[in-house]
């Protein structure tokens, strides 16, 4: 019997199949979500205005990416570490760019010249409150679940050395900071933006 291609799951099939992994905060995460889903921007938002993803659901398909290639390294260097921290803080972990429910941080961009000229589709809206993004995404997970310190951290320090705020947990970072460090970098550059993965083998059977 001939066997079936298997289709590729869509973004929004590898969502729900994460979510499904948190287990003892489940009813927290279910009313979080269910407030994301329906009173915010969290489904639509691009992930950026103008670089990686910057197009209608870029923020959905960019945080499953990083959650699952978070679960990928946890598997392969650090079992300890729960499945369901990994989904939270992979899944959530940009939460801070859908705004504020009601008030979406990335609004459509109208101006014809830097759509053309800047890749710019969408621009921040002048009516949030201007707040670091990382905060921001642990101030609105906090409000709904229960974090360990370890999730906590790296929520607020998921961008790593690229913030200057950053420093401060320099050579401080939790197994599970790196971790998210290293996969959001990932899933966005090599993923996302398809870095090719290669090796120049024959480097050193070159004569200069």
């Amino acid at each position: 019997m001939v066997k079936r291609k298997e289709l590729p799951m869509t973004i929004r099939e590898r969502y729900e199949a994460l979510k499904c992994k948190v287990v003892k905060r489940e009813k927290e995460f279910e009313a979080f979500i269910k407030m994301l889903e329906t009173e915010s921007s969290w489904l639509t938002s691009p992930a950026s205005t103008r670089f990686h993803l910057n197009k209608e659901g870029g923020l959905l398909e960019h945080s499953v990416g990083v959650a699952e290639t978070l679960l990928k390294f946890r598997e392969l260097i650090a079992p300890q570490i729960s499945e369901e921290s990994c989904v939270i803080v992979g899944l959530l972990h940009d939460i801070g760019k859908i705004g504020m429910p009601g008030k979406p941080r990335y609004l459509k961009n109208t101006n014809e010249w830097e759509v053309k000229n800047r890749n710019m589709t969408y621009k921040i809206n002048p009516a949030e409150v201007d707040m670091n993004l990382a905060a921001r995404s642990l101030y609105l997970v906090t409000k709904y679940i229960s974090l360990s310190d370890s999730e906590a951290q790296a929520i607020l320090a998921h961008d790593g050395q690229y913030i200057e705020a950053n420093k401060e947990y320099a050579h401080h970072e939790m197994p599970l900071t790196l971790l998210i460090q290293f996969a959001d970098t990932w899933t966005a550059h090599v993923y996302e933006e398809g870095r090719k993965i290669e090796e120049n083998a024959d480097y050193y059977g070159k004569k200069y």
